[in-house]
């Protein structure tokens, strides 16, 4: 099958977003949008990183919160579609941040790590830490996610 052939309803959530990952399916908007790249992970525990740049920042000199959040979202978010058995979607239902240090170009490469608390029948409790390039823990969040069959 050919990239715009892949039926994602015969996958589960890991084999979907390997397809994303190695570049069979295309990627998500935003991805390009923020320069989110290096996407990766395993079942339930998925990362990604972004170089800032001052395209992200805000008014006062530093990244702005949003694009922090996006991350944290995207790690988090990605974890819980990660154990997605096929038929079954998701979508977020909240998002917690916690701010810890000022993100600048200087941080360098942020990573960001997510992964499953806790993953019921109907909902999944997330988590995702973002890192800058010397390890320093500069943000958190939690996320609730809703998780349902998908429409026939």
């Amino acid at each position: 099958m050919t990239e715009t052939q892949i039926d994602l309803s015969t996958l589960d959530g890991f084999e979907q977003l390997q397809a994303f990952f190695d570049g069979r399916l295309p990627g998500a908007p935003i991805a390009d949008t923020l320069g989110l790249e290096n996407f990766g992970g395993e079942p339930g525990a998925i990362h990604v990183e972004l170089v800032p740049e001052h395209r992200h920042y805000n008014p006062i000199g530093s990244v702005h919160g949003g694009v922090m959040a996006t991350l944290l979202d995207t790690a988090a978010a990605c974890s819980v579609h990660s154990t997605l058995a096929p038929g079954e979607r998701y979508t977020s239902l909240d998002l917690t941040v916690k701010f810890l240090r000022p993100v600048t170009t200087d941080s360098g490469r942020l990573r960001c790590e997510g992964s499953i608390i806790q993953r019921g029948r109907r909902t999944a409790l997330a988590q995702a830490q973002l890192y800058d390039v010397h390890g320093r823990l500069v943000a958190h969040a939690t996320s609730t996610c809703m998780i349902f069959p998908a429409e026939r």
